[in-house]
């Protein structure tokens, strides 16, 4: 858990503003954990995990703030700092069927796992993968390489796959399941509760990838405790399952800023 510098060692453009980052650095990490990247003079932020090959981590940042807007000017070979991994990962689970859940940017950490469980036995894998449009949507071609595992598409805008939302390709794969599948999930917080809801309504076992605001990202400064638990999700979480996000209050109604403020949902 030391501070390390790790290099970049490639960076790949997935859309105008998502870049993936790999760094050259053993992480040992688990699908659903993050790091907190540091730039001097910057910022710190916590950041999800996209890959992990023992030799080089990956993490898929959008552009968006002051740390971001950095790390984007940066090139191969440059370095930056990093701690970690922390928090919860994701169950990796032989003889399963996951359905995975992926609005926006969330489709990294999903496509991490995907990599993780595709060659145990027993398992196969929907991944609903949405975005607003075509051009935002994340990984479709990694994902296309992965054995036994079917991409279902949605675009606000229909402009790619289905239009529509991630909810209503959950809702009727849930709805036609011969067996009980493992629901994950990761992208906006709006998207997750409407993913919880179905998994109450179809009794679907489901585990959750919660953000919050995180300065340290081990349980000291208490900036990711969430209502009324009291829970810190950079230990108790990101990942949560269903039973624990169901006695999360605030979930789905509102998070907190730096400030401690309640911002509305």
């Amino acid at each position: 858990m030391l501070p390390k510098t790790v290099k970049i060692s490639k960076i790949i453009d997935e859309n105008p503003s998502v870049k993936t980052f790999y760094f050259s650095h053993n992480l040992k990490s688990k699908p659903g954990q993050f790091v907190m990247l540091w730039l001097p003079d910057i910022d710190q932020k916590p950041f999800s995990i996209s890959s992990d090959d023992g030799e080089n981590f990956g993490l898929t940042v959008f552009k968006r703030g002051p740390l971001t807007e950095k790390l984007f000017t940066l090139k191969v070979g440059d370095r930056a700092g990093s701690t970690g991994p922390f928090g919860t990962c994701y169950s990796i689970l032989p003889n399963r069927h996951y359905i995975m859940v992926a609005g926006g940017y969330g489709a990294a950490p999903l496509s991490f796992l995907s990599t993780k469980i595709c060659e145990l036995p027993g398992v196969t894998i929907d991944f609903i993968v949405g975005a607003r449009s075509k051009d935002l949507l994340l990984f479709e071609d990694r994902l296309k390489l992965i054995p036994h595992l079917k991409i279902h598409a949605t675009t606000d805008d229909g402009s790619a796959g289905r239009k529509g939302r991630v909810t209503d390709v959950l809702e009727e794969l849930l709805k036609n399941a011969t067996s009980k599948p493992l629901v994950v999930t990761c992208g906006p917080e709006l998207m997750e509760k409407a993913v919880l809801d179905l998994c109450n309504k179809y009794d679907s076992d489901c585990e959750l990838s919660i953000e919050r605001q995180m300065k340290c990202g081990f349980g000291i400064c208490g900036q990711c405790a969430v209502d009324d638990l009291g829970l810190c999700m950079c230990i108790d979480g990101p990942v949560v399952n269903r039973a624990l996000a169901n006695r999360i209050f605030e979930l789905g109604k509102y998070h907190r800023d730096k400030a401690g403020n309640k911002i509305n949902y």
